[in-house]
């Protein structure tokens, strides 16, 4: 019999996860909000793997209750994910999934691009995908830097200049192209800061446009924008990064509200 899957978050993306790991054969643990980790990993001491599904205000606190013996076996799967954010909880070689599509309660998924997965468990992640049909493809670490750049810049430049203008990311490009290369000019400057090394950012933008190209008539803002927004200009006065655009929106969005810009 395959080893347990432990799901922890169970989301949209969590269930359809655990669909493709139960059609593969895999036992799945799901692990509930309020749950304790440690007497769960009394029960399940050796997991084949641990998808860790939390959205992106909930990695941190995961990662920082993450039981020891379940700590070789994480895989990741959170927009505005970089390096750092596992690097300062001591995980070494995490599997990483690199989510190009987009599941909302009562729909069918649709993918935008292919999903790259890198890391010790990427065969089996990809299996899992590839049996319910989501495109996807493994990359070797060499590439993972640059795939969850090129993935965070879509996202973010997408969501913050759609606070703005609404409508699809086609209609983003072709009507507002001064703002959205700005916002990414941006983004590209603080995910260099997060990096802390340089990154091509010539291939980044076309790759951002290939994530356009893929479904032009995504829509730009979705309803985590504003947290999207604060986050990166947070990173941005502590990196000493002018954001002109981002502080722009930002004003707009607190003149909207009633409130004072942050």
């Amino acid at each position: 019999m395959n080893k347990p899957v432990i799901i922890i978050g169970m989301g949209e993306m969590g269930e359809l996860f655990a669909r493709g790991f139960l059609k593969l054969g895999f036992p799945v643990y799901p692990v509930l909000r309020g749950q304790s980790l440690d007497r769960i990993a009394q029960e399940v001491t050796d997991p084949e793997l641990v998808l860790v599904a939390v959205g992106e205000d909930g990695l941190d606190p995961v990662l920082t209750e993450l039981p020891i013996a379940w700590r070789s076996r994480v895989a990741l799967l959170q927009n505005e994910l970089m390096p750092r954010d596992w690097q300062r909880h001591g995980l070494i070689d995490p599997t990483v999934i690199v989510v190009w599509f987009d599941k909302k309660k009562g729909r069918p998924f649709v993918s935008v691009l292919p999903t790259p997965v890198a890391g010790p468990q990427a065969g089996l992640v990809i299996r899992s995908l590839q049996i319910i049909d989501v495109p996807c493809w493994e990359i070797p670490d060499t590439e993972l830097l640059y795939q969850m750049v090129r993935k965070n810049l879509y996202i973010l430049t997408i969501n913050i200049a759609g606070m703005r203008t609404g409508g699809t990311v086609s209609k983003l490009w072709q009507h507002h192209r001064e703002l959205a290369e700005g916002v990414a000019g941006e983004v590209l400057a603080i995910q260099t800061w997060l990096a802390g090394q340089p990154l091509p950012s010539e291939r980044l933008l076309v790759g951002m446009l290939e994530g356009f190209d893929g479904d032009s008539q995504h829509i730009c803002m979705g309803r985590s924008a504003p947290v999207r927004l604060r986050r990166a200009l947070k990173h941005a006065r502590e990196a000493g990064i002018a954001t002109p655009w981002m502080d722009g929106i930002a004003a707009d969005e607190a003149a909207s509200s009633g409130l004072q810009p942050r």
